[in-house]
């Protein structure tokens, strides 16, 4: 959705805006400080860990309770229930079902369980994101909310396929929505990636992105068995190369939808949705 002055875009009776960029560069940020104004916020990995991969995630807090003899006597009598309580600000449940390849004993999954996980994850974020259109309609016709708000998992980039110009999601991106890329700096990449080794997280990666990833990682490190691999840090090295091999892409969607880029040094100083309004319509200004 292309806007080629600020009073066009200002002027935009029924805003709808997706967010693109990084995990950690600030698109949560904007969804909590839009959600307590008049905007609807539709959050893409909630979306995934509810709608589409709810009960593969609780058949995993299963699988693990069954492997506690109280517990399985009372799964298997329905004495108790087990659900996953993911909120747009907790979403542990889905990170927890997405895990890591390596070591068992650490925490880490099997390659091939893990390449099943991702495979799953990848079909519920195409799903999620070709429902944008449904929640824009929803949003106005159920609740009221005269504007939308697309919180992008930092793995939309992942799921397009740009050698088709037909590809859904990007078709529903462009038709549906304003795409903002929030860009960050060389030295906002070194801060993401320090930022993730002190807590590091499950990710997507595409797919054969991450059969390479997971032979260079074991070249590297004189690794022959994948239940050698630690997990934590394999995710930490897969973070860093993501992180540069995701942002062709991010400026690909750019291109493709018509949309604009922010700086992510420009997300401290908006305080209002009127300031994330501005800017935006400053830069479609000055583009």
């Amino acid at each position: 959705m292309k806007f080629t002055s600020r009073e066009q875009f200002l002027n935009w009776p029924n805003k709808a805006i997706t967010i693109i960029g990084m995990s950690g560069v600030g698109k949560t940020t904007l969804s909590n400080l839009l959600r307590t104004r008049q905007w609807f916020t539709y959050n893409v990995d909630y979306r995934i860990g509810t709608r589409y991969m709810g009960e593969h995630i609780v058949d995993n807090f299963k699988r693990e309770a069954m492997k506690v003899p109280l517990l399985r006597d009372l799964l298997r009598s329905d004495s108790i229930y087990i659900s996953s309580n993911i909120t747009f600000e907790n979403l542990a449940p889905l990170s927890t079902y997405l895990g890591k390849p390596g070591n068992p004993a650490k925490g880490g999954l099997s390659f091939d369980e893990y390449k099943i996980r991702q495979a799953r994850h990848r079909k519920a974020e195409i799903a999620a994101l070709k429902d944008i259109p449904q929640f824009i309609q929803r949003a106005h016709d159920i609740y009221g909310y005269d504007h939308f708000f697309c919180d992008t998992g930092g793995s939309v980039c992942e799921v397009i396929d740009f050698d088709n110009q037909d590809d859904e999601v990007l078709q529903t991106l462009r038709d549906n929505t304003l795409v903002v890329y929030i860009k960050g700096t060389a030295d906002h990449a070194r801060m993401l990636t320090d930022r993730f080794a002190s807590d590091p997280k499950p990710m997507y990666y595409l797919p054969s992105f991450l059969d390479s990833s997971w032979e260079n990682y074991k070249q590297q490190n004189a690794i022959s068995d994948d239940d050698k691999v630690d997990p934590d840090d394999f995710a930490i090295w897969g973070f860093e190369q993501l992180l540069h091999d995701r942002m062709p892409r991010y400026e690909a969607i750019i291109n493709a939808t018509e949309g604009i880029t922010i700086a992510m040094d420009d997300i401290p100083d908006i305080k209002t949705a009127d300031d994330f309004l501005t800017l935006i319509a400053d830069t479609i200004s000055n583009s």
